[in-house]
C-alpha cells in the first residue's frame, strides 16, 4: 500500500491531469497488481471515487485532497483530518437485489431538510462492502426522492465512531489479502452527493473507472502466469531439451503471450480513452462508454482459462501452493465479478447501443482504422456488422455479440499498434478461427520464437 500510494496509483491522473495521465497510471498499476493483488481494490476505489464527489463541490474541497495525498496511514482508526492521508471504499449492493441495486432497502432519512450536500442518516444492511479499513465509502440508499448517493465516513464530524457496524469479513475464495466485509447502518451519518433520486447516475463515474480498473488488473494476472510458465519452461529439460524448445509447448506459451499483449495493449487503449474522455473528446467519450464493458466482459472471462494454463505449464509445481500460481488461480476470477459479472456487462453494451446508436459506428470507425491491412480482421469486421445489425433475439445472443467485439477490437489494436508476429497468430486464431478451444493451438506456421523472446522476462 505504501509503494502503491506513494506512487500515486490512487491519484497521479488528478493530481497532474495531463495527457495519458491514465495511461501512465495503469501501466503502474499492472506491474504493482503483479506484486500484490490484494490492495487493487482499496487503491482502485480511492482513484475512482474523485469524479463522483466532484459532483458535489463542497465534498469534494474537503475530502479530494486527503484522497490525493501520496501518504498511506492506513494503520491508524482516526478520523481522517487527523491523517496524512485517506482511502475510500464503497458499498452498493444488498442481500435481496445483488446487481439491482434499484432494490436496495437501506433508508437515508435528511437531518436538516435535505438536498445535495446535507447531513443524512442511513439505516439498512449492506451485503458487500468493499475494503472496510477505509476512512469513507460511496453508499446508495433510498432518500424521499428514490434511490441516492451518498459519502459515509467513519468517524462524524464531532470526532466519534461513526454508527458503521462490520458484521463479518467474507471468507472468499481469492483475493483474500483484501478485507470485504457485511455490514450495518444504524443512523449512520452521512452526506447527500448530488440530487436525490440520482444515485446511479451519480455513482457510475466511481463504477466506469473501476471496471477500468479490472480490465487492467486482468491484464496484470496474464503478464504474471505468461512471465511463469515462459521462466519455468526456460530452466526445466524434459525429454532431452529444455521445455521452452519442444515444439507444443511452444505453442502453448506463444497462445499464453498472444492472449497477454492482447489484453494489455487493450487495457492501456482504454485508459486512453479515459484521457481523452477527461479532456471533453466527445469521440471518446462514446467510444469509452460502449468499449469498458465490452473489453472488461472479454478480458475478465478469459483469466481463470488463462491461469490455469499457465499454471500447467509448471506441472505439479504449479499446483503447490509455494509456486504462486494457485493464488494467481484464486484470484483470477475476482475482477469478472467485481463491479458487474458478465451478464451485467453485456446488457449494458446493448444499453449502450440503445440508447446511443451512433456508438456502434463511433466504435466501427475505431476498427475500420486497421481495414485493408488483415483480411481475417476485415472478414471478421464485416461479421460483426451483420450480427448487430440483427436484433431478433439480441438479448439472448448478447454475450457472443459482445465477445465479438472484444476480439475485433483487440485485432484491430493489435494490427495497428502491436508486434506483426503477434497480430498475425492473434486475427488467425481467434479471427480467422485457425485454432482449437484451448490454448496451444496456434497455427503451426506462427512465428513462435518471436513472441516467446517479446515476452520472455528479464532476470
Amino acid at each position: 500500500m505504501r509503494l502503491g500510494i506513494s506512487h500515486g496509483l490512487h491519484a497521479s491522473p488528478w493530481r497532474d491531469p495531463r495527457p495519458g495521465a491514465h495511461v501512465a497510471r495503469a501501466a503502474k498499476f499492472i506491474l504493482l497488481s503483479q506484486v500484490e493483488a490484494g490492495v487493487g481494490c482499496p487503491i482502485s476505489m480511492t482513484y475512482s471515487v474523485i469524479p463522483a464527489i466532484r459532483k458535489q463541490p463542497e465534498l469534494a474541497d474537503e475530502w479530494e485532497p486527503r484522497f490525493l495525498s501520496l501518504s498511506y496511514d492506513g494503520e491508524r482508526l482516526v478520523p481522517a483530518p487527523d491523517k496524512k492521508g485517506a482511502l475510500c471504499g464503497m458499498a452498493m449492493t444488498e442481500k435481496q437485489g445483488c446487481s439491482d441495486v434499484r432494490a436496495n432497502t437501506t433508508v437515508a432519512r435528511p437531518l436538516n431538510g435535505g438536498g445535495p450536500g446535507t447531513e443524512y442518516e442511513l439505516t439498512g444492511h449492506k451485503w458487500f462492502c468493499s475494503a472496510p479499513m477505509c476512512d469513507a465509502f460511496l453508499v446508495l440508499a433510498q432518500a424521499d426522492g428514490g434511490l441516492s448517493c451518498f459519502l459515509l465516513p467513519r468517524f462524524t464530524p464531532n470526532g466519534e465512531r461513526n454508527r458503521f457496524h462490520i458484521q463479518r469479513l467474507k471468507d472468499k475464495l481469492g483475493n483474500r489479502s483484501n478485507a470485504s466485509s457485511e455490514v450495518e447502518f444504524r443512523g449512520a451519518w452521512a452526506r447527500l452527493v448530488g440530487e436525490e433520486g440520482r444515485g446511479v447516475p451519480t455513482i457510475i463515474d466511481m463504477v466506469n473507472h473501476t471496471r477500468l480498473d479490472c480490465v487492467i488488473g486482468a491484464s496484470s494476472g496474464f503478464r504474471w502466469g505468461t512471465a511463469m510458465a515462459i521462466h519455468h519452461a526456460s530452466h526445466r529439460s524434459a525429454f532431452g531439451k529444455p521445455l521452452v524448445e519442444q515444439p507444443l509447448m511452444r505453442n502453448v506459451l506463444a497462445d499464453l503471450a498472444v492472449e497477454s499483449e492482447a489484453a494489455t495493449t487493450s487495457a492501456l487503449w482504454l485508459a486512453r480513452a479515459f484521457d481523452e474522455t477527461h479532456a471533453g473528446n466527445e469521440r471518446a467519450i462514446e467510444l469509452r462508454r460502449l468499449a469498458t464493458p465490452v473489453l472488461k466482459y472479454w478480458t475478465c472471462k478469459r483469466a481463470p482459462v488463462h491461469a490455469v494454463e499457465a499454471l500447467e505449464c509448471l506441472g505439479g509445481n504449479g499446483y503447490v501452493e509455494e509456486s504462486g500460481m494457485p493464488r494467481l488461480y484464486r484470484e483470477s476470477p475476482l475482477a469478472s465479478i467485481w463491479e458487474g459479472s458478465g451478464n451485467v456487462q453485456c446488457l449494458d453494451v446493448l444499453r449502450a447501443m440503445a440508447k446511443n446508436p451512433a456508438s456502434v459506428e463511433t466504435f466501427f470507425a475505431e476498427i475500420d482504422e486497421a481495414r485493408g491491412t488483415n483480411p481475417h480482421l476485415d472478414t471478421a469486421a464485416a461479421e460483426l456488422r451483420e450480427e448487430l445489425s440483427d436484433l431478433e433475439a439480441i438479448e439472448a445472443r448478447a454475450r457472443r455479440v459482445v465477445e465479438w467485439m472484444a476480439l475485433v477490437l483487440q485485432g484491430s489494436l493489435l494490427v495497428r499498434y502491436g508486434d506483426q508476429a503477434v497480430a498475425d497468430a492473434f486475427s488467425a486464431s481467434r479471427l480467422g478461427g485457425d485454432a482449437g478451444r484451448a490454448f496451444g493451438t496456434l497455427p503451426a506456421q506462427t512465428d513462435f520464437g518471436r513472441i516467446i523472446d517479446r515476452h520472455t522476462p528479464a532476470v
